[in-house]
């Protein structure tokens, strides 16, 4: 069954199509689009007023010196004909009339629409504190620019709140800069929403023999800055005051869908639903014809994980997703796809390249399958219920492709790979994943609920405290008793940010 809203003939060429989201997923999307013989009008609308640009790099090598945040741009694998409309945000979306509102006043209209308005940063929940000169946050250029002046003259010490991707990565350019560097993390490791408490033991033991000043079940509770309003020092829930010049806040990503609030469709802080074929599904859960969704906003349903709507945050699928949804726009029933795209993401940190396939965080056991934690040159597999659904690999990437096809066929766990490098006997092992919701965690994947309609889970106002990311997991100390006068803003950015998915 499809909604009753207008739009063109199934396998039309031509009309006006309208991408809002200006990065990756919307170039690739636009490519797409004309390679299949789209001739029609083609607008992209971006909040940035830069041309796509890579946002991996802006951690890594941004920072480090090799490239600068100009030379991130992506290259164009086509000329894709378009009406660029950047540097102003689209705060609203009118589908009776069939229009794009602009924060500027304009109207933009379309026949067709593809969501692609991706994440932004998490930000640090006081907005004074977070004011501060030499507080950062790593995902626009600009981020990235700011931040690497900071780091290249040369602070005295640095702290990264946040031990996820995005922190590791900061801490560990700081280590290759000479920089002294502390790293809190809320939960028990480093990387532990997105690996798992087994997993990340091992990016700890690297930070520490790296020379990273580790504090993991550790929170900033306040950042405090001196009569000219810069940064001079952090108060650690561990008791401990650290002096420090620069901060890097690195505590996931909020979804982009505010602008969405109101249009009709099933769309919250979540992400924006669709089918396999990446179209969006309205309010009362009927799939649309012509409004489709790519990129890490989108929540869609993978065959190999039950049923469950997900949100991924990787590189990889937002391209494979944009080209699905460029194609479907322009393909009759009979010739749509199905978004299938296995997730998959990488990092460079501390002199190892870490992959992973496949969904870690559904796992509830981990097992070494080979190498060894000693030869830094290992793979791990993870398990659901009986079946492997995701592996890692440390200085091993094309061990992967075997795990893949493991993955994709439902294999039992723990795989029999009788490896020349595996254990002469496999030992699984609780993956220890955290409790989700908690705002230090950026997972990269997971499972977000099933179905269009199910609605985000109410929070009480005693959770609701507790996600704030300067509240330790386990008896806040002391000193937080009297931080309980949170301001409303606080608790709605809180709020905004929470995924619905909290487990026990």
């Amino acid at each position: 069954m499809t909604s009753s809203h207008p739009s063109l003939s199934n396998g039309s060429s031509n009309g006006r199509v309208v991408i809002v989201g200006a990065s990756l997923a919307g170039l690739r999307a636009a490519e797409t689009l004309r390679a299949e013989g789209f001739t029609g009008q083609l607008t992209l609308i971006g909040d940035e007023p830069y041309e796509p640009y890579d946002r991996p790099p802006l951690s890594k090598t941004v920072q480090a010196g090799w490239i600068s945040e100009e030379h991130t741009t992506l290259p164009r694998r086509r000329d894709v004909a378009a009406e660029w409309l950047l540097g102003t945000p689209a705060t609203g979306l009118d589908l009776p009339n069939r229009q794009v509102l602009l924060a500027d006043g304009r109207q933009v209209p379309f026949d067709r629409l593809l969501i692609a308005t991706g994440t932004r940063a998490r930000p640090w929940p006081d907005k004074e504190q977070a004011a501060l000169d030499g507080v950062f946050i790593v995902h626009t250029r600009d981020d990235a620019a700011r931040l690497h002046a900071r780091l290249a003259a040369g602070p005295k010490r640095v702290l990264v709140i946040g031990a996820g991707f995005t922190g590791s990565e900061v801490a560990s350019v700081c280590r290759e800069l000479g920089l002294e560097v502390t790293v809190t993390e809320r939960s028990v490791a480093p990387l532990a929403g997105a690996l798992g408490q087994a997993a990340g033991t091992f990016a700890a033991y690297l930070q520490r023999q790296h020379g990273v000043d580790l504090r993991c079940n550790t929170t900033v509770l306040v950042l405090e800055g001196n009569a000219q309003k810069k940064l001079r020092r952090a108060q650690l829930s561990d008791g401990n005051e650290l002096d420090v010049e620069v901060a890097v806040v690195a505590l996931g990503s909020l979804r982009n869908t505010e602008w969405l609030q109101g249009a009709g469709l099933a769309a919250d802080a979540r992400g924006v639903v669709c089918d396999a074929s990446c179209r969006a599904f309205d309010a009362d859960g009927v799939v649309t014809d012509d409004i489709f969704v790519a990129g890490d906003v989108a929540r869609w349903p993978h065959p190999l994980y039950d049923g469950q709507l997900l949100v991924v945050e990787h590189w990889s699928n937002a391209v494979t997703q944009a080209e699905t949804a460029a194609h479907n726009m322009l393909a009759s029933s009979a010739t749509r796809r199905a978004h299938k795209h296995l997730p998959s993401f990488w990092s460079n940190q501390f002199g190892v390249n870490i992959k992973a396939i496949g969904l870690p965080t559904i796992a509830d056991t981990i097992v070494l399958t080979q190498g060894s934690i000693e030869e830094r040159r290992l793979v791990a597999a993870y398990g659901h219920q009986g079946h492997i659904v995701a592996a890692v690999a440390v200085n091993a990437p094309r061990s992967l492709p075997a795990y893949q096809g493991l993955i994709e066929a439902r294999a039992p766990f723990p795989p029999e790979l009788h490896a020349s490098n595996g254990p002469t006997e496999l030992h699984p092992l609780p993956a220890g994943f955290p409790k989700r919701g908690q705002p230090t965690h950026d997972p990269g994947a997971v499972p977000t609920g099933a179905g269009p309609n199910t609605p985000e889970q109410r929070i009480s106002e005693e959770v609701l405290k507790l996600l704030d990311p300067r509240v330790p997991l386990g008896a806040p100390p002391l000193m937080m008793m009297h931080a309980n006068n949170m301001d409303m803003g606080t608790r709605s950015v809180m709020q905004e940010g929470h995924t619905g998915e909290m487990r026990s």
